[in-house]
């Protein structure tokens, strides 16, 4: 229930974002004082926390999953996905190629995270490859789409970009960058400002 209720958070399907993250907190509380052993739900309360821009929280329960369980893809995910959203993607990396060798056929979130990741470290090339392995994997992830559409911006790519652009808009007609820009989480402003530009530059509003 806690990831479903972060879900509706970054698809945009809730009324309110920051009630959303506050039940995921609550029921992944719940989850914890069921068993506090648990390295998913630690790991899975460092995104919300991350969500939350409570970063230093986010560390800590990233920190903890992996001290529970060290050879879990999953919990290797998640803190190097709440690395990212605290900015320290090179803290990041490692982990996401942790997880990628524990499980190499992983959901697809485990190259789109890491693509933002590279992305952020201005290797481009390569978020370009980890973005279309998120899209084999799912190839109607919105998500993989703008941020490849970003990627593909911020190379110089203008054709591709807009081709990626719009299928954006083809899975969601009602793609705001507005609502994008107020959800995204990131410790460091700029991050969210360069992803947003690059975004509208391809042609996204």
């Amino acid at each position: 229930m806690a990831s479903i209720h972060m879900l509706d958070y970054w698809f945009g399907s809730t009324k309110s974002p920051q009630e959303s993250i506050e039940k995921a907190i609550g029921l992944a509380q719940k989850a914890i004082a069921l068993d506090d052993t648990n390295a998913e739900i630690h790991g899975l309360m460092s995104q919300f926390y991350a969500i939350k821009r409570e970063y230093d929280k986010a560390i800590a329960e990233g920190e903890r999953a992996v001290a529970l369980n060290p050879s879990g893809a999953d919990v290797q995910y998640w803190y190097a996905a709440a690395l990212v959203i605290a900015c320290r993607p090179e803290d990041a990396i490692p982990l996401f190629q942790k997880a990628i060798r524990l499980n190499p056929f992983g959901p697809s979130r485990y190259f789109l995270s890491f693509g933002h990741a590279l992305r952020m470290t201005g290797r481009f090339e390569e978020a370009a490859s980890a973005y279309k392995k998120a899209l084999q994997r799912a190839p109607n992830s919105i998500f993989a789409h703008y941020a490849l559409a970003a990627t593909y911006s911020l190379m110089g790519r203008e054709k591709e970009a807009r081709a990626e652009a719009a299928e954006v808009l083809k899975l969601n007609p009602k793609f705001s960058l507005d609502y994008l820009a107020k959800t995204l989480p990131y410790k460091d402003q700029s991050v969210t400002d360069n992803f947003i530009g690059a975004l509208r530059k391809a042609g996204l509003k």
